[in-house]
């Protein structure tokens, strides 16, 4: 699994014009399920972005995470995070899950990611066309993928 995790002063999914889902200062999370993911997967990557110190205390230093901070979550389903461009310029997909098995493990990870925050992440809508809007909330975005657990 991969995410992209991105602090904002707020966040918001759009779809067919319609608002679904907003959260105010927090974690927007982009999350790509890959073919042969597992739960073990989602657990990690859910547990680590929820302990990510990188909200300021009060001194102005990174050092509290979203559940310190009292920060929201919004988990957006991305599949292009899966994308390979080793060759050529047109995105290669084939490592992206298929839905049977993406669908599921998408959403267990923002249960998991709410479990872990001590709140429940508002999400996307798996599949759609989303219209993601965000307010940067300084230069703080990172990547994580569950490879990097071993």
């Amino acid at each position: 699994m991969r995410l992209l995790v991105q602090r904002v002063r707020r966040a918001s999914v759009e779809v067919g014009g319609r608002r679904c889902a907003s959260i105010g200062p927090g974690l927007l999370l982009f999350v790509g399920v890959e073919t042969g993911d597992t739960e073990a997967d989602a657990r990690w990557l859910a547990g680590k972005a929820a302990r990510l110190r990188i909200f300021d205390d009060a001194e102005g230093r990174m050092n509290l995470d979203v559940r310190q901070s009292g920060g929201e979550l919004l988990v957006v389903s991305q599949f292009t995070l899966c994308a390979s461009t080793r060759r050529g310029n047109r995105p290669s997909y084939v490592r992206a899950a298929p839905e049977p098995l993406s669908r599921p493990l998408y959403e267990r990870f923002a249960a998991l990611v709410g479990e872990e925050a001590g709140r429940a992440a508002a999400t996307g809508i798996f599949g759609a066309d989303m219209q993601v809007e965000l307010v940067n909330d300084g230069p703080v975005t990172l990547w994580l993928d569950s490879r990097d657990k071993d």
